[in-house]
Formats: structure tokens, C-alpha cells, sequence
């Protein structure tokens, strides 16, 4: 799914080696004479519409991705005393950077790592503009907008 989605911006993108630590997808300029950056995303989902928002991140991870997408599929109640279906909404994407999830990282007691999002405006962050950051960072113009 997110695959797709930076496909569609333009953004070069291809599944990681399986077993591979720390990221899923690796994206990359479409012209390689243009660009040889490569930028590694791990991508994290939940499914619950009525999620808490928060998600598994391990703090040593944060070394080995540039950027995380945290992918809310939205497919249902699952909490609250509601029939399923009438939680099913589109999903929502969000491009985090590091420096994002370091500062919404927290370590319990327990030793459970997550970073929590509940009530963080993050709407900077969200679908095409949150494609549109990792496109910039690699210098990827918007389709047609290039002049020849």
C-alpha cells in the first residue's frame, strides 16, 4: 500500500531484502543521474479505527531509517461497543522523521517501547505531504512540473 502511494508521487521505492533490520523500503530518485540518495523507510500500521494511536518502536531502531510511515488502515471498531463497520474509514499515512519519533518515544516500566501520536497535530505530516517531504529530500519534482 505505501509502496503504491510513493509510486504514484513519483518516488522510485522497492521492498527491502527480507530479514532485513530496521527498514522495509528503500526509495530513490527516478533519474539516477539526477540523484543517488537513498532514503530507508520502515513502515509501521494498526488497523483499528478506535487504536490508541500509538505504535511499537524500539529506541536502538533509530539509527537504521531516515523516515517511518505509520499507516492508520482504519478498517473498524474494534474497542468500543460498535459494530465494526461503522468505524470503516479511508486510511490515513504519516511520514515521520527521527527527530519526530525521538522526541513522542516513550520506554515503560515494563520495557514496552512506543511512540504515541494521540492528540500531536500531525497533519504536516499527513498523506501527500508527508510523500512530498521524502520526494523533496530527493530532489524529485512534481509530475509535470519539470520544464524540458
Amino acid at each position: 500500500m505505501v509502496i503504491g502511494h510513493l509510486l504514484r508521487r513519483n518516488i522510485l521505492t522497492y521492498k527491502a531484502p527480507p530479514n532485513n533490520e530496521g527498514y522495509d523500503l528503500i526509495c530513490i530518485h527516478p533519474d539516477p543521474r539526477k540523484s543517488s540518495v537513498q532514503i530507508r523507510v520502515q513502515v509501521k500500521s494498526r488497523y483499528q479505527t478506535d487504536s490508541d494511536r500509538a505504535f511499537p518502536l524500539k529506541d536502538k531502531s533509530f539509527g537504521a531509517f531516515d523516515y517511518l510511515i505509520v499507516v492508520f488502515l482504519n478498517n473498524g471498531y474494534y474497542y468500543k461497543n460498535r459494530p465494526v463497520r461503522e468505524g470503516f474509514s479511508e486510511p490515513e499515512f504519516y511520514t515521520l522523521s527521527v527527530e519526530f519519533l525521538k522526541k513522542h518515544h516513550q520506554k515503560a516500566k515494563s520495557g514496552w517501547e512506543r511512540v504515541l501520536t494521540k492528540g500531536v497535530d500531525m497533519d504536516q505530516y499527513k498523506n501527500e505531504r508527508g510523500f512530498e517531504i521524502i520526494a523533496n529530500n530527493l530532489g524529485i519534482p512534481y509530475p509535470g512540473t519539470e520544464s524540458n
